[in-house]
């Protein structure tokens, strides 16, 4: 390979309004160190890594070349096969988030939903790809993902009163009844979905009245649960009677420390609700929304998507496995992406053997030297990105404040 196999990138930043604002946001932070002019005053929602046409990184160079112009120019940086699989783009999109306030509560298409989506609705859904991702968390995340196990809902109907009385007593009957034979899941999952349908299809003014008669009982509450201060929350977050701070009490609410990591598979309801977290997943855009939020709620899509399995909150975190002396890897049950995650201490050095796919390697924390056996080396701190061609082996050495990194990389099975 004669030309360049690493290229320092210049990403970009997405200002949404449930982003940290100025320099608290990590992605403020990281985009700095590519000569961002941070304002203190805007959301800094997203850190864009990758070809994805909304906002595609460039090769920091002379010419400040689209990062999918050198892979059209150079293929194999990709492998050829994945080039022609995925059309000269990357497969996926590598991302930062920083979150001040709740994401909505969301799901996204599978293959085949999302081409007839973006068949019918195009002004709606920009594109015909699955959105499978992955988040692992920088700092301490809070997230919904998934519905809880359905004992828990039903708890949560009693608990909640004003929950059971949007989804209408035949309905919670229906669903208690189902419950006595917890081995026949196709009928728990129909009664799940009859309750959530139910739920997501109240008027809107039935929400409102039952929301301020919830919020007003829990704010006289004196040993409020997590669960009514998040209720409480995300009322004041998305005010006048948001449908997803009823609907997210049917979902498991979870808690990551940095390091740890969910996977959100098509058609599974989710929201972020706070922290910092890298995020990696197919290069797509499509999202169908359900609540939190004041953007279009394709309520009909979205009952009618959703797969309905239920379980634990503990139950969606992933488990990671060894990568390399430094490393661990995350390894979600798709092809367009896995995420490792190198931590090394002050002088340690980390490798890694060519991978038969392209990389972008994000620097999250500390120093070092990035380089390619006799061949050049390129310098790392906090907030840098490369992007890695197909089929190189690196070595990374930490300076003296120590090095973490976190490398997406696709390979075609």
């Amino acid at each position: 390979m004669s030309h360049p196999a690493i290229y320092r990138l210049q990403p970009q930043t997405q200002s949404y309004d449930w982003g940290k604002l100025g320099d608290v946001s990590k992605v403020a932070q990281y985009a700095k160190q590519s000569g961002v002019d941070v304002d203190a005053t805007k959301p800094y929602a997203e850190l864009w890594m990758g070809t994805h046409p909304n906002a595609p990184s460039h090769v920091l160079d002379d010419d400040h070349t689209p990062l999918k112009d050198l892979i059209h120019a150079h293929p194999e940086l990709s492998t050829q096969a994945i080039y022609d699989a995925y059309d000269g783009d990357l497969p996926f999109l590598f991302k930062i988030l920083s979150i001040r306030k709740a994401l909505s509560i969301q799901a996204h298409p599978d293959k085949t939903l999302g081409a007839q989506l973006f068949q019918e609705f195009p002004n709606i859904y920009k594109d015909p790809n699955h959105k499978p991702e992955m988040a692992i968390a920088l700092t301490r995340f809070e997230a919904l993902c998934g519905f809880r196990p359905l004992d828990e809902i039903d708890q949560h109907f009693n608990q909640y009163p004003e929950l059971a009385a949007l989804v209408g007593s035949d309905i919670v009957s229906q669903f208690r009844a189902a419950l006595a034979d917890p081995t026949d899941v196709d009928t728990n999952k129909a009664a799940l979905k009859a309750a959530f349908a139910s739920l997501m299809t109240s008027s809107a003014e039935d929400v409102a009245a039952e929301l301020a008669k919830l919020t007003g009982r829990l704010k006289e509450t004196d040993d409020a649960t997590v669960i009514d201060s998040l209720v409480l929350r995300l009322d004041e977050q998305y005010p006048g009677g948001d449908i997803g701070v009823f609907s997210m009490l049917m979902l498991n609410y979870v808690t990551l420390e940095p390091g740890q990591a969910i996977f959100l598979g098509a058609n599974e309801p989710h929201a972020y609700l706070s922290g910092d977290c890298v995020e990696c997943m197919a290069a797509s855009d499509n999202v169908v929304r359900a609540g939190l939020t004041p953007k279009f709620k394709d309520v009909k899509v979205l009952v009618e998507m959703l797969t309905y399995r239920y379980g634990s909150a503990e139950s969606q975190k992933m488990t990671c496995k060894p990568y390399g002396s430094h490393s661990v890897l995350y390894d979600p049950p798709i092809d367009e992406f896995s995420v490792a995650l190198t931590r090394i201490q002050s002088g340690e050095t980390e490798s890694h053997d060519p991978i038969q796919g392209p990389s972008i390697i994000l620097v999250s924390a500390g120093d070092g030297v990035l380089s390619v056996p006799d061949g050049p080396s390129y310098p790392l701190a906090s907030g840098y990105v490369y992007f890695v061609g197909a089929n190189i082996p690196i070595q990374a050495k930490s300076g003296e404040s120590g090095l973490e990194f976190y490398r997406a990389f696709t390979i075609l099975n």
